[in-house]
Protein backbone atom coordinates (compact mmCIF):
# COMPACT_ATOMS: atom_id res chain seq x y z
CA UNK A 1 0.00 0.00 0.00
CA UNK A 2 1.58 3.68 -1.25
CA UNK A 3 2.23 5.39 2.19
CA UNK A 4 0.05 8.06 1.41
CA UNK A 5 -2.68 5.95 1.94
CA UNK A 6 -0.94 4.31 4.55
CA UNK A 7 -1.44 7.78 6.12
CA UNK A 8 -5.08 8.21 5.58
CA UNK A 9 -6.23 5.64 6.83
CA UNK A 10 -5.40 6.36 10.30
CA UNK A 11 -6.43 10.03 9.77
CA UNK A 12 -8.67 11.49 12.28
CA UNK A 13 -7.92 7.85 14.93
CA UNK A 14 -6.47 7.98 18.23
CA UNK A 15 -3.55 6.26 19.04
CA UNK A 16 -5.41 3.36 20.75
CA UNK A 17 -7.75 3.17 17.68
CA UNK A 18 -4.75 3.14 15.29
CA UNK A 19 -3.18 0.25 17.19
CA UNK A 20 -6.24 -1.58 17.20
CA UNK A 21 -6.74 -1.12 13.53
CA UNK A 22 -2.97 -1.89 13.14
CA UNK A 23 -3.36 -5.15 15.47
CA UNK A 24 -6.44 -6.34 13.66
CA UNK A 25 -4.91 -5.62 10.27
CA UNK A 26 -1.75 -7.69 11.40
CA UNK A 27 -4.31 -10.72 12.85
CA UNK A 28 -5.92 -10.46 9.47
CA UNK A 29 -2.39 -10.92 7.76
CA UNK A 30 -1.55 -13.74 9.87
CA UNK A 31 -5.23 -15.64 9.37
CA UNK A 32 -4.40 -15.51 5.66
CA UNK A 33 -0.65 -17.40 6.14
CA UNK A 34 -1.42 -19.58 8.49
CA UNK A 35 -4.49 -20.77 6.72
CA UNK A 36 -3.09 -20.63 3.29
CA UNK A 37 -2.00 -24.43 2.94
CA UNK A 38 0.58 -23.43 -0.06
CA UNK A 39 1.80 -19.72 1.30
CA UNK A 40 4.91 -18.41 2.56
CA UNK A 41 5.86 -19.68 6.13
CA UNK A 42 4.90 -17.28 8.73
CA UNK A 43 7.47 -14.77 10.25
CA UNK A 44 7.41 -11.68 11.64
CA UNK A 45 8.53 -10.13 8.03
CA UNK A 46 6.10 -12.34 6.20
CA UNK A 47 3.26 -10.98 8.26
CA UNK A 48 4.45 -7.47 8.37
CA UNK A 49 4.65 -7.62 4.57
CA UNK A 50 1.35 -9.43 4.20
CA UNK A 51 -0.16 -6.31 6.84
CA UNK A 52 1.68 -3.49 5.04
CA UNK A 53 2.88 -2.34 7.88
CA UNK A 54 6.58 -2.19 9.43
CA UNK A 55 7.77 -4.50 12.17
CA UNK A 56 7.68 -1.54 14.44
CA UNK A 57 4.08 -1.92 14.47
CA UNK A 58 4.24 -5.06 14.94
CA UNK A 59 6.26 -5.32 18.29
CA UNK A 60 3.84 -2.64 19.25
CA UNK A 61 1.01 -5.16 19.70
CA UNK A 62 2.33 -8.43 20.19
CA UNK A 63 5.99 -9.42 21.47
CA UNK A 64 7.23 -12.16 19.64
CA UNK A 65 6.81 -14.75 16.64
CA UNK A 66 4.99 -17.36 19.24
CA UNK A 67 2.78 -14.54 20.79
CA UNK A 68 1.49 -14.02 17.39
CA UNK A 69 0.38 -16.89 16.40
CA UNK A 70 -1.40 -18.09 19.89
CA UNK A 71 -3.32 -14.57 18.84
CA UNK A 72 -4.07 -15.83 15.42
CA UNK A 73 -5.49 -18.58 16.82
CA UNK A 74 -7.25 -17.72 19.75
CA UNK A 75 -9.11 -15.02 16.96
CA UNK A 76 -10.22 -17.55 15.12
CA UNK A 77 -11.26 -19.89 17.84
CA UNK A 78 -13.64 -16.80 19.38
CA UNK A 79 -15.20 -16.12 15.98
CA UNK A 80 -16.37 -19.84 16.27
CA UNK A 81 -16.93 -20.22 19.52
CA UNK A 82 -19.58 -16.83 19.32
CA UNK A 83 -21.10 -18.16 16.34
CA UNK A 84 -22.16 -21.58 17.25
CA UNK A 85 -23.17 -19.82 20.84
CA UNK A 86 -26.05 -18.11 18.81
CA UNK A 87 -27.13 -21.62 16.79
CA UNK A 88 -30.05 -23.29 18.28
CA UNK A 89 -30.34 -26.63 16.85
CA UNK A 90 -27.62 -29.04 16.30
CA UNK A 91 -28.45 -28.21 12.49
CA UNK A 92 -27.69 -24.68 13.13
CA UNK A 93 -24.42 -25.32 14.55
CA UNK A 94 -23.44 -27.81 11.92
CA UNK A 95 -24.14 -25.55 9.00
CA UNK A 96 -22.87 -22.45 10.83
CA UNK A 97 -19.21 -24.30 11.56
CA UNK A 98 -19.72 -25.19 7.88
CA UNK A 99 -19.71 -21.57 6.72
CA UNK A 100 -17.01 -20.35 9.07
CA UNK A 101 -14.40 -23.04 8.78
CA UNK A 102 -15.29 -25.06 5.24
CA UNK A 103 -16.47 -21.83 3.07
CA UNK A 104 -13.59 -19.99 4.33
CA UNK A 105 -11.04 -22.49 4.35
CA UNK A 106 -8.34 -20.66 5.33
CA UNK A 107 -10.04 -20.07 8.72
CA UNK A 108 -10.87 -23.57 8.70
CA UNK A 109 -7.35 -24.78 8.43
CA UNK A 110 -6.50 -22.14 10.95
CA UNK A 111 -8.14 -24.05 13.73
CA UNK A 112 -7.72 -27.19 12.73
CA UNK A 113 -5.14 -27.85 10.72
CA UNK A 114 -2.53 -25.50 11.92
CA UNK A 115 -1.91 -27.06 15.73
CA UNK A 116 -0.57 -29.78 13.66
CA UNK A 117 2.18 -27.80 12.04
CA UNK A 118 2.15 -24.98 14.82
CA UNK A 119 3.81 -26.33 17.89
CA UNK A 120 3.53 -23.07 19.86
CA UNK A 121 -0.43 -24.07 19.25
CA UNK A 122 -0.42 -27.64 20.59
CA UNK A 123 -1.62 -25.97 24.13
CA UNK A 124 -3.12 -23.39 22.78
CA UNK A 125 -5.71 -25.97 20.97
CA UNK A 126 -5.62 -28.00 24.62
CA UNK A 127 -6.59 -24.81 26.23
CA UNK A 128 -9.73 -24.07 23.71
CA UNK A 129 -11.06 -27.99 23.35
CA UNK A 130 -12.64 -27.44 26.80
CA UNK A 131 -14.95 -24.22 25.71
CA UNK A 132 -15.95 -26.47 22.52
CA UNK A 133 -16.79 -29.54 24.73
CA UNK A 134 -19.09 -27.61 27.07
CA UNK A 135 -20.76 -25.97 24.44
CA UNK A 136 -21.89 -29.23 22.95
CA UNK A 137 -22.41 -30.71 27.02
CA UNK A 138 -24.66 -27.85 27.59
CA UNK A 139 -27.13 -29.76 24.88
CA UNK A 140 -26.86 -33.20 26.77
CA UNK A 141 -28.85 -32.11 29.72
CA UNK A 142 -31.36 -35.23 29.12
CA UNK A 143 -28.24 -37.47 29.58
CA UNK A 144 -28.44 -37.06 32.97
CA UNK A 145 -25.48 -37.57 35.23
CA UNK A 146 -22.55 -34.59 34.15
CA UNK A 147 -19.61 -37.18 33.99
CA UNK A 148 -21.94 -39.28 31.05
CA UNK A 149 -22.53 -35.61 29.78
CA UNK A 150 -18.72 -34.82 29.20
CA UNK A 151 -17.65 -38.26 28.00
CA UNK A 152 -20.09 -38.06 25.17
CA UNK A 153 -19.10 -34.25 24.23
CA UNK A 154 -15.83 -35.45 24.41
CA UNK A 155 -15.95 -38.04 22.04
CA UNK A 156 -18.42 -36.33 19.90
CA UNK A 157 -15.92 -33.41 19.11
CA UNK A 158 -13.30 -35.62 19.00
CA UNK A 159 -15.61 -36.96 16.20
CA UNK A 160 -16.36 -33.54 14.51
CA UNK A 161 -12.89 -32.65 14.61
CA UNK A 162 -11.78 -36.04 12.54
CA UNK A 163 -14.51 -34.78 10.32
CA UNK A 164 -14.16 -31.37 9.37
CA UNK A 165 -10.13 -32.02 9.22
CA UNK A 166 -10.64 -34.63 6.86
CA UNK A 167 -13.45 -32.70 4.68
CA UNK A 168 -11.49 -29.70 4.34
CA UNK A 169 -8.34 -31.21 3.97
CA UNK A 170 -9.92 -32.63 1.01
CA UNK A 171 -9.86 -36.58 2.18
CA UNK A 172 -13.42 -37.29 2.62
CA UNK A 173 -15.50 -37.22 -0.62
CA UNK A 174 -18.98 -36.13 -0.05
CA UNK A 175 -20.99 -33.37 -1.17
CA UNK A 176 -21.89 -30.09 1.33
CA UNK A 177 -25.27 -31.51 2.53
CA UNK A 178 -23.98 -35.13 3.10
CA UNK A 179 -21.21 -33.90 5.07
CA UNK A 180 -24.03 -31.52 6.84
CA UNK A 181 -26.62 -34.41 7.18
CA UNK A 182 -23.90 -37.14 8.44
CA UNK A 183 -22.56 -34.24 11.13
CA UNK A 184 -26.13 -33.66 11.96
CA UNK A 185 -26.96 -37.55 12.36
CA UNK A 186 -24.39 -38.29 14.80
CA UNK A 187 -25.01 -35.67 16.98
CA UNK A 188 -27.98 -36.09 19.28
CA UNK A 189 -31.00 -34.45 18.71
CA UNK A 190 -33.46 -33.10 21.60
CA UNK A 191 -35.90 -35.43 20.65
CA UNK A 192 -33.94 -38.57 20.97
CA UNK A 193 -32.05 -37.28 24.36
Amino acid sequence: MPPDRRRDRWTGLSLEARQALRRDEFIAAGVQLLGDKDGPPLTVRSVCRTAGLTERYFYESFTDRDGFVRAVYDDVCTQAVKALLSTRTPRESVECFVSLMVDDPIRGRVLLLAPESEPVLTHSGAEWMPNFIEMLQRTLNRFGEPGFQQMVATGLIGALTALFSAYLDGRLVASRTQFIDFCVDILPSPQTQ
